[in-house]
């Protein structure tokens, strides 16, 4: 990392939408050669001033240096001119364009009135050159994967001239072997000086990849520190503002009778899906009071066997059983699940968990409608009381019940649906990576809840791909590979280096097959 002169400073940002104070009096300087990364919660002001460093937002208040220099942007373009780029989460590309077309998107190279296309992938392949990535610039991009699709945006970026970088969750949905990759170029990023801002709930990589990390808290700094001294417990207090002894919460409860389980199971899907991995001869067990963790990695399985125990997706099984309490079901439908105790929150909360435009009461209700109404009637008192007791009961952050629920952060959301599926009053909740997309405090708040829900009976099978979380959270961990249980592991034994060799099949320590 480079001393020299900061690429961008910003200093004293402060922003307010009506009676909200998104930022105040924020500091933030990028360095030549510098992956910095910028912490804190859901709301903590970190996407605002993003907005503001990329040009999307105007009216504030503070000053931007770029290279030394004053700068005010009239938008993104205006940004981008300065060599300000900002990559967000969700990627802006068009499936059908190919790799060339999408990185000149808007500013394609013509000759003799018509497009380029061998002048737009030469100079794609020389920006793809530069950081190390072999792709065809005329491949169409639906064709890549979501880790080669993050590179793509990247050189489109890069196109531009861009020397500072904004990474927004970057690997929030690529695999480990993706994420090694888009580190190697961020790393040849920083070689070539370029300046990186990155975004990320993920403590470990911050560990990894960041020079430096600036924390904010309600919308101000909190401070700078080297990542790489700061334990995760340090951070998070200085997000969250109070101490905590540790991130994950684990339980001492006795374990129960036996709810489910699931012997030598084999589905196929009504539509398979490319890198998809239908179940194949899975087996596993969960207790009452018990939280069972799905490992294994991307395509190995662990969605499609909660779908399948969720009775969605799947054609039902071509061998073996499932037992509730004891007895052989076969989950058909979302409806039968949840008629016999077992509640699903899925992967995609924003897909599949929440109806975006209505609102919190509303996401939160739907599901147990019949138990708040008579004669087939809904009382809204009713309606109104079960979604304030949801919300006071898991900490649901909200001006109104009535507000949409897109308006709330990604931890408040995953909070709406846990809030919904619980008054279905389950016996067993299947979750799917539950904590994706969620800042630290908000983890710890999900932790410490399935902990107290495990102390009630509840039996909780967990997927996730962060084997510390599995590991911290988790009693027992089942490892998935190809469609198949190949380990079981306790999790007062296991390391996560076992988790994973179990996952990727090579040799084993401490574990049941």
């Amino acid at each position: 990392m480079s001393d020299s002169a900061p690429l961008v400073a910003l200093t004293g940002i402060a922003k307010r939408y009506g009676g909200v104070q998104a930022c105040r009096d924020i500091d933030l300087t990028v360095r030549p050669g510098e992956v910095h990364a910028l912490l804190g919660e859901n709301g903590a002001g970190k996407s605002t001033l993003m907005r503001i460093l990329s040009g999307d937002v105007t009216d504030f208040v503070g000053e931007i240096e770029v290279a030394g220099q004053p700068r005010r942007f009239a938008g993104p373009a205006d940004a981008q001119g300065a060599g300000i780029a900002m990559i967000h989460q969700e990627l802006d590309l068009v499936p059908a364009l190919s790799i060339a077309e999408n990185v000149f998107l808007g500013r394609e190279l013509r000759r003799v009135g018509r497009l380029d296309r061998r002048g737009m992938q030469q100079r794609t392949a020389a920006v793809l050159e530069r950081i190390g990535v072999r792709l065809n610039p005329a491949r169409p991009v639906e064709q890549l994967r979501t880790g080669e699709q993050q590179l793509v945006v990247i050189a489109k970026a890069l196109s531009l001239d861009a020397r500072v970088l904004i990474m927004d969750e970057p690997t929030s949905a690529l695999s480990s072997s993706e994420v090694d990759r888009l580190f190697d170029v961020t790393r040849e990023l920083r070689r070539d000086g370029v300046g990186v801002v990155y975004i990320s709930h993920r403590m470990d990589e911050i560990a990894r990849i960041a020079d430096r990390a600036t924390v904010l808290r309600n919308g101000e700094t909190v401070g700078t520190f080297d990542p790489r001294t700061m334990s995760t417990a340090q951070v998070v207090e200085a997000m969250i503002g109070r101490p905590v002894q540790s991130v994950f919460t684990t339980s001492d409860v006795e374990r129960g009778d036996e709810l489910l389980r699931v012997e030598d199971l084999a589905v196929r899907h009504r539509r398979p899906r490319p890198g998809r991995r239908d179940p194949d001869g899975i087996s596993l067990t969960v207790r009452a009071g018990e939280i069972v963790g799905l490992a294994g990695l991307l395509g190995a399985g662990r969605t499609e066997l909660l779908e399948t125990l969720y009775g969605v997706g799947s054609a039902g099984p071509t061998s073996g059983q499932v037992l509730l309490g004891g007895d052989p079901i076969t989950p058909r439908s979302a409806r039968y699940a949840l008629r016999n105790g077992i509640a699903f929150v899925p992967e995609d909360r924003r897909v599949a968990g929440l109806v975006l435009f209505h609102s919190v009461l509303a996401n939160t209700v739907i599901a147990s409608l019949g138990s708040i109404g008579r004669l087939g009637l809904v009382s809204a008192r009713r309606e109104r009381r079960a979604a304030q007791d949801s919300a006071a009961r898991l900490g649901i952050k909200t001006a109104a019940i009535s507000d949409p629920v897109d308006t709330l952060s990604g931890g408040n959301q995953q909070k709406v649906v846990l809030g919904r599926v619980l008054r279905t009053q389950p016996r067993v909740l299947l979750l799917d990576e539950p904590t994706r997309g969620v800042d630290v405090g908000a983890k710890a708040e999900i932790y410490e809840l399935l902990g107290e829900l495990a102390g009630q009976g509840l039996g909780v099978l967990l997927a996730s791909s962060e084997l510390p979380e599995l590991i911290g959270v988790c009693d027992r961990v089942v490892v998935l590979r190809a469609g198949r249980s190949v380990a079981d592991f306790d999790t007062a034994q296991a390391r996560e280096a076992d988790v994973l060799a179990a996952a990727m099949g090579e040799q084993l320590t401490g574990a049941t097959s």
